[in-house]
């Protein structure tokens, strides 16, 4: 099985290729389109800002490669956010495969922002995606924007209210939180990716 990484300038490549080594996989980190148009998964790190991301895959000339690809695709944390179709985050048209906007946490008494740190995952549907997956599992998260629920969530974390933390539409997948860094849960749903 091929799997790439998006070298889409994400600070978290580094550790997301390194877990998914622990799992037996070597994912190549690649902006070729024929490689990332070849390979059976394609995954997309990002840690910063929506605006730089989407900047970065226009310069590559990868946007609508992305949009276009058939294979299972994986968004994590800004990357997923670039799954969706616009973030408020400097106003950024994003990849538009998932039909959602990405908002800002509203500041209000004790909830700091950025929401940082672990937090519980609640499935809302069954799924792929999802298997092995306890009620209750805690991920670790680090972002200042998130999606609302929808069609598209397949489960929610609580943050000053819901927000989806994994959400799926066709081939492409999105993990608000950072599986890299979140243990066990972490790896197994990285594992559930690479054999959907």
């Amino acid at each position: 099985m091929s799997v790439v990484l998006v070298d889409a300038g994400g600070t978290n490549i580094g550790s997301v290729r390194y877990a998914l080594q622990r799992l037996g996989v070597d994912a190549a980190l690649t902006a070729d389109p024929t490689a990332i148009r070849a390979a059976d998964k394609v995954i997309l790190p990002g840690v910063g800002a929506a605006g730089p991301g989407m900047a970065r895959l226009r310069e590559l000339g990868l946007v609508e490669l992305m949009r276009s690809l058939t294979q299972p695709v994986l968004g994590v944390c800004l990357g997923m956010q670039l799954l969706c179709e616009h973030s408020e985050e400097g106003d950024t048209t994003c990849l538009g495969v998932i039909p959602a906007t990405v908002r800002r946490f509203v500041e209000q008494p004790g909830l700091r922002v950025p929401h940082m740190g672990w937090n519980r995952l609640q499935a809302g549907r069954e799924h792929p995606l999802l298997a092995g997956l306890r009620e209750g599992d805690w991920a670790y998260f680090v972002h200042s924007y998130a999606v609302a629920p929808g069609d598209h969530a397949l489960a929610t974390t609580d943050y000053g209210g819901p927000f989806a933390s994994v959400i799926a539409r066709g081939n492409f997948h999105g993990m608000q939180f950072h599986p890299e860094r979140s243990a066990k849960v972490g790896a197994q749903l990285l594992k559930n990716f690479l054999a959907l």
